[in-house]
């Protein structure tokens, strides 16, 4: 067994205890972020919104969709913090971000540009489900998109062409998809 002198029993002692309280909290932290909600615009990163939402219900009561939802109490940490769900429904990038204005606590904050480069989540097309590469005209996706065709729009072929650049993210083309499932994916931007 090894036992070092006092002095370097305690060095020791801290070194063991602090690697496990360490790796303690990484995996408290880890569990913590690994369930992703889609947070309303201007939501500080995870951990830091957790610390500074106080599940008020400010932001819910003042989006005009009704997009921000709490997140339910089987959610741990993050149980009444907002949310919102694209499948049920999506952001609609309203201008002024009411959501924003409205949090007493800084837990959503203004983007400096607005929505200009500002990403709520990845959207992706898979063109294998989408029917305009199967031979049938559409175009719902591209009429839906809040923010236009600087993010998605109709090609000369009359595919959609989604626009990494200028998406934002909001959802609004995978609910509005008459496809099932929808020729969109959806994904957190830290997933």
């Amino acid at each position: 067994m090894f036992n070092p002198p006092g002095g370097e029993r305690r060095e020791f002692l801290r070194g063991v205890v602090g690697k496990y309280l360490n790796a303690l909290a990484k995996r408290a932290e880890d569990r913590v972020v690994r369930q992703r909600f889609s947070r309303p615009p201007g939501a500080l990163s995870e951990m830091t919104f957790l610390a500074t939402c106080t599940r008020c219900g400010a932001c819910t009561d003042v989006c005009p969709p009704h997009a921000i939802r709490k997140a339910p109490t089987e959610s741990g940490l993050a149980a009444g913090t907002p949310f919102i769900d694209p499948t049920l429904q999506p952001c609609t990038v309203c201008a002024e971000m009411p959501c924003v204005a409205a949090c007493p606590t800084g837990a959503l904050v203004m983007p400096v540009e607005g929505w200009t480069g500002y990403r709520l989540n990845l959207v992706e097309l898979v063109p294998e489900r989408c029917i305009t590469f199967h031979g049938s005209t559409c175009g719902v996706c591209a009429q839906a998109c809040p923010v236009g065709p600087t993010a998605l729009e109709m090609d000369a072929d009359g595919h959609p062409v989604l626009k990494a650049e200028g998406c934002v993210g909001c959802g609004v083309c995978v609910r509005a998809c008459v496809t099932a499932p929808s020729s969109f994916t959806i994904r957190s931007l830290e997933a």
